[in-house]
């Protein structure tokens, strides 16, 4: 495991973070397992949302946090305000309701790290940032970001924050992967991936902000089972947004290339996947990975045993044609 340390953490944040949106109370015991496991691969960096499961991940983590007592060890990153089927809810009440009902649920008094899991860009980021900053100073959060926030939207919230003499945004949760999304999967959700990102990339890079990324293998674009030949007699077993996203023709070249270079590797394809990700040599990146098994956990720590060129991840991302 690898892991890294931005200025304002007092931990250090492995660079793989369990997503716990897999956890079940009705299966507890089959829980602390798949966390002991990974605990001991050396993934002590958690992510976690009010959304997922209706609370009820939050409830498995942080009893096994309490009871193998390493709150003070992890990295527990938090977030709030996803919309809801009625309304948009990034708001002040918002941000205190959900993160009151997480810190009960994770049986702990702060957050690491909490991010706003959505944007609603008819709030002004000032009411958004003081929001922040109250939670920041009664000791509820540690630091704040946003998840599928714009750079310009996160530019003006550090703005506002400056001029005030607030904290700003620290952190950004944005998809990013070696394949191109062409949609988005959900409403509101935001991608830094593909050519036509590059800027939204190099904003990143020049501020030094670490990325919380999900979904580095493309909801199961690179999950190893699918090819371009079998792609159609899978069809019905992909999530459609998946397939309106990913299935593309530069996507399926990029996944030619990554079933090549696993082979060679022997590796698989997620982990080529992944080291690409997690290899890009501009951004801060912490990658948000499930597993369902410990063995998943092993793969996926396995991963930083991997060695990708600079030829390899251009070649990869179809930046030429050879290597």
């Amino acid at each position: 495991m690898e892991y890294g340390q931005p200025e304002w953490s007092t931990k250090r944040i492995s660079r793989v973070l369990h997503g716990t949106i897999m956890l079940n109370e009705r299966e507890m015991e089959k829980g602390f397992e798949l966390l002991d496991a990974v605990w001991a691969a050396g993934i002590t960096s958690f992510d976690t949302a009010a959304l997922y499961g209706g609370g009820t991940c939050e409830r498995v983590l942080g009893r096994w946090m309490e009871e193998r007592g390493v709150r003070e060890e992890a990295f527990v990153l938090g977030k709030s305000c996803h919309h809801s089927g009625d309304r948009k809810r990034v708001t002040s009440f918002d941000i205190a309701a959900d993160l009151a009902d997480s810190l009960a649920r994770q049986r702990a008094g702060y957050h690491d790290l909490h991010l706003l899991h959505r944007d609603d860009p008819d709030v002004e980021v000032g009411i958004i940032v003081d929001a922040l900053n109250e939670q920041l100073d009664a000791g509820r959060i540690r630091a704040f970001g946003g998840s599928n926030w714009t750079t310009s939207r996160i530019e003006a919230a550090n703005e506002y924050a400056y001029k005030k003499g607030l904290t700003g945004f620290v952190a950004s949760s944005p998809n990013y992967s070696l394949a191109d999304e062409k949609e988005v999967p959900w409403e509101g959700c935001l991608s830094i991936s593909g050519p036509g990102k590059a800027d939204d990339r190099a904003w990143y890079a020049s501020q030094k902000m670490p990325l919380f990324t999900w979904s580095s293998i493309a909801r199961g674009f690179f999950s190893g089972q699918l090819t371009r030949d079998n792609a159609e007699s899978l069809r019905g077993e992909m999530d459609g947004s998946s397939v309106t996203s990913y299935w593309h023709e530069d996507n399926w070249q990029r996944l030619d290339r990554v079933h090549e270079l696993a082979a060679e590797k022997g590796t698989s394809v997620a982990q080529i996947a992944l080291a690409w990700v997690l290899q890009d040599p501009e951004l801060d990146i912490y990658a948000l990975v499930g597993a369902r098994t410990p063995a998943e956990a092993d793969n996926n720590t396995a991963v930083f045993d991997i060695a990708l060129s600079s030829q390899e991840r251009d070649w990869l991302d179809l930046r030429r044609d050879y290597r």
